[in-house]
Order: structure tokens, then C-alpha cells, then sequence
């Protein structure tokens, strides 16, 4: 089997960013998937399946609310080997054109207070799988990350040799 491209990306080069994964059709209009890398892969430790959670839950409720995004938003949710998130999006937009909404999330994200959204037995199939402080502080982590980063470096898959 061909390895799918997600796959063919040396992870041993990627950086924390933002970048543009794959763009789909469905009938004449474009799904586009962004790999929202918050850890460098196999560099820093991934973040606790506790943690991520409860920044799925946060993050999707907040973007799913938003006045501008709600309308485009497809998808968003974790990767599976927990340095990330996917998030899918109507249409063709540039990775820098997610930048100010993603900083505004995971700003919002480390400034949260009170119960996790849909963290219920009814709400959530994991209910119990949830850290607030540290979903915030990797937030926080992720936030001072995107207002210091190289934006040259951010939004573009490293070359691959």
C-alpha cells in the first residue's frame, strides 16, 4: 500500500505551525485540512490524552461559536499521536487566514474557567478523561508560541530533501 501523504512529511523536520494538509472537492466546492501542529513530533513529549481532550472540547465549542467560523468549520479534533489537532475547513483558505482565529482559541483555551463543555456521562464517551489546568497550560505554551514564531517558518511543510 502507498503511504498516505500525511505520512510521506518527515516528521523529523516538522515544527509547531499551521499548514495547509490536503484540499478536497465535494461536488464543486473545496474541504481543506490543516495540520495544527502544537508539539514538534518525536522532539518534545506529546500532549496527555487527558489534556487534549478537554482542549477538543474547548476549542470546538469555541470555534463552533464563533460569529465568523462557525459557518466554516468541518472538523476539528486531535491527532492520533497527540503533537496536534486537524482542522477542516469549508473552502480554500490560507494557513495565515487561521492564524488570527487558532491564536484567539487557544487564547481563549488558557484563559477558561469553570466546566469543560460536554464533560458528561450524556455529553462526552469519555466523560472521565479530562485535565483542565493542563489543557490551559499547553494552550498558554501554544499561545506564546504563535506570537514569537519565525511566520516565515509556521505555514509551510519543511522541504522535504
Amino acid at each position: 500500500m502507498d503511504l498516505i501523504p500525511s505520512f510521506s512529511i518527515d516528521h523529523t523536520r516538522l515544527i509547531p505551525g499551521i499548514y495547509e494538509s490536503r484540499v478536497d472537492t465535494v461536488g464543486q466546492d473545496f474541504v481543506t485540512t490543516f495540520d495544527v501542529r502544537v508539539k514538534q513530533p518525536n522532539a518534545e513529549p506529546a500532549m496527555a490524552p487527558a489534556a487534549m481532550h478537554t482542549m477538543e472540547h474547548v476549542i470546538a465549542m469555541y470555534l463552533r461559536n464563533h460569529p465568523v467560523w462557525a459557518d466554516k468549520l468541518v472538523y476539528w479534533g486531535p491527532m492520533g499521536c497527540l503533537t496536534g489537532f486537524y482542522m477542516i475547513v469549508k473552502g480554500r483558505p490560507a494557513p495565515q487566514e487561521l492564524y488570527p482565529i487558532l491564536l484567539e482559541a487557544f487564547q481563549y483555551l488558557s484563559d477558561f474557567t469553570g466546566d469543560v463543555p460536554g464533560a458528561k456521562p450524556e455529553n462526552c464517551g469519555n466523560y472521565l478523561l479530562h485535565d483542565l489546568p493542563m489543557a490551559k497550560w499547553e494552550a498558554k505554551k501554544y499561545v506564546q508560541y504563535l506570537e514569537t514564531a519565525d511566520r516565515s517558518r509556521i505555514f509551510t511543510y519543511p522541504i522535504q530533501e
